[in-house]
């Protein structure tokens, strides 16, 4: 026998709620599911709680009603019964039941079941075994034509009254259903009634917990938003302003009233933001003051400088006329080739110290770059140099400041010759709207470590040669020089072997001019 169960259908069947994105739809859903499992935890206690104490009513009522009836019925059965009056017991109680609809069924000493209804439910093998092993009232919900029920067994059991109990063969006068009241008489009851009207209460339960899921739901998004947005609000401001100090506002401050988290992180944002300021401050103040000496330093260097050149030439006059010793000579080569190196190195600083306070000016020309290439080679002696190599197929229309364009160049072919070897060749190309200068060595190439900082100033890929017969700047210039024309300037290696810088510029809309 199945034993009797009844169902409780959820209210949140089929529910499969997608992954919300915001912070405000995740926060009301959470909120929303934690008090929907809240409410189901709730009604699903409650219900089982009820459940439970209607169906505990229904036995003891039931066990109470039999008994009685049993009580005022067994009292006039002749013991042994024959199965005509056993039918006739299960009569009476069948027709006492009333509107409780018994189906009655009675057994002596563990014989088959005889009921007065065609109807009657047949006795549980369960129910049956429980009975002679207890000696005592029994019940079991069962489950019968898909219906449930409720089956009962209950001993009958002689009272004190009786004659001779061991043999059970008297009138048995003083039969009652308790097994407490004396020895049992070998008769056994067994009656069964549907539970129709405890399931309608119990499926009414489940009813009024699905109708009451969907308000206490709708009344819970009200706090739902609620919660949302207050914690949102502190979050909404601290978004705006993380955005303010990232676009350079160090002055932004945010109200932080209350005590809790929230209140406590906006003001850990001030404090954050308070130091970035002082520390933002104290930079630009240290910075400005690092550009001044550089600027101040580079400017009185130039009026000795000047001087000294001019001495050197002097006396690199001498030197070439053969009238100084051969001593003094070579002293001589090398001053004035330290002398023209710190020169190179002032006018360097001085005009980085342009660049740093945006106050390079830019004159632009309509030029064809192939012939900036050709003067640039022909001014510092390289048009005829077999070491460098000029690729200038079509016309390159632009739109620069030749002066500044000249120092690209010669600064990338200078390094090429210095740190690389020859062939250096320059090639000019145009790609739509861009036009493209490469100029590429055939040496080793750049350690894969240096190319994030070719461009830094003052960095020398050998750091075990600090004296390497340059600055430093050449390359830093040779960038901010092609800002300077819209253009940008890049270093890589070649797959065959060498650097590679390449100098892209905007193409002119115009045919190009000359210079």
């Amino acid at each position: 026998m199945r034993r009797f169960r009844l169902p409780l259908r959820s209210a949140a069947r089929g529910f499969r709620p997608h992954a919300p994105r915001g912070l405000r739809v995740r926060l009301v859903v959470a909120f929303l599911l934690a008090a929907a499992f809240g409410a189901l935890l709730t009604a699903g206690l409650t219900f089982h709680r009820a459940r439970a104490a209607i169906l505990d009513r229904a036995e003891e009522t039931a066990v109470a009603d039999l008994r009685t009836q049993l009580d005022s019925l067994a009292p006039d059965l002749t013991l042994p019964p024959t199965a005509e009056d056993l039918r006739g017991l299960t009569r009476q109680i069948d027709q006492a039941g009333g509107a409780r609809a018994w189906h009655a069924s009675a057994s002596y000493r563990g014989g088959e079941p005889v009921t007065a209804s065609p109807g009657t439910p047949p006795v549980p093998d369960e129910l049956r075994r429980a009975v002679q092993d207890s000696g005592r009232a029994v019940h079991q919900r069962t489950e019968h034509d898909g219906r449930p029920w409720l089956a009962l067994g209950m001993p009958v059991a002689y009272g004190d009254d009786s004659g001779d109990t061991d043999t059970g063969t008297d009138t048995g006068t003083g039969a009652h259903a308790d097994a407490d009241a004396g020895s049992l008489s070998g008769l056994t009851v067994y009656a069964a009634f549907p539970l129709d009207d405890d399931r309608a209460d119990i499926d009414a339960l489940v009813t009024a917990a699905e109708a009451g899921a969907v308000p206490a739901l709708a009344l819970a998004l009200v706090p739902a938003l609620f919660a949302a947005r207050s914690v949102l609000r502190p979050v909404r401001r601290l978004r705006h302003g993380a955005e303010r100090i990232a676009a350079g506002e160090l002055d932004t401050r945010l109200d932080a009233p209350g005590r809790d988290e929230l209140a406590d992180l906006t003001r850990s944002f001030n404090t954050m933001a308070e130091t970035l300021e002082r520390d933002a401050v104290e930079l630009r103040r240290l910075e400005a003051g690092a550009r001044r000496f550089a600027a101040d330093v580079a400017h009185e260097l130039r009026t000795p400088l000047a001087a000294m050149a001019a001495v050197t030439e002097v006396l690199d006059e001498d030197a070439a006329s053969g009238v100084l010793p051969a001593d003094t000579e070579d002293a001589v080569r090398l001053i004035s080739e330290e002398v023209r190196a710190l020169a190179r190195t002032v006018e360097d600083l001085m005009e980085v110290s342009r660049f740093d306070a945006k106050a390079a000016p830019v004159h632009r020309e309509d030029v064809d770059l192939r012939t900036l290439v050709t003067k640039t080679l022909q001014l510092r002696g390289w048009a005829h140099d077999e070491r460098v190599r000029a690729d200038l197929p079509e016309p390159a229309p632009v739109r620069v400041d030749p002066r500044r364009i000249d120092v690209v160049l010669g600064n990338l072919v200078a390094n090429a010759l210095h740190h690389g070897r020859p062939p250096v060749t320059v090639a000019v190309r145009v790609r739509g709207d861009q036009v493209r200068v490469t100029v590429t060595d055939r040496g080793p190439g750049i350690p894969d470590e240096a190319l994030p900082y070719v461009f830094d100033r003052f960095y020398k890929a050998d750091a075990a040669r600090p004296r390497s017969g340059g600055s430093g700047l050449g390359l830093a210039i040779a960038q901010e020089n092609a800002a300077l024309n819209d253009g940008t300037l890049t270093a890589a290696n070649h797959p065959d072997g060498g650097a590679v810088f390449t100098l892209t510029l905007p193409s002119a809309a115009s045919s190009p001019g000359t210079t």
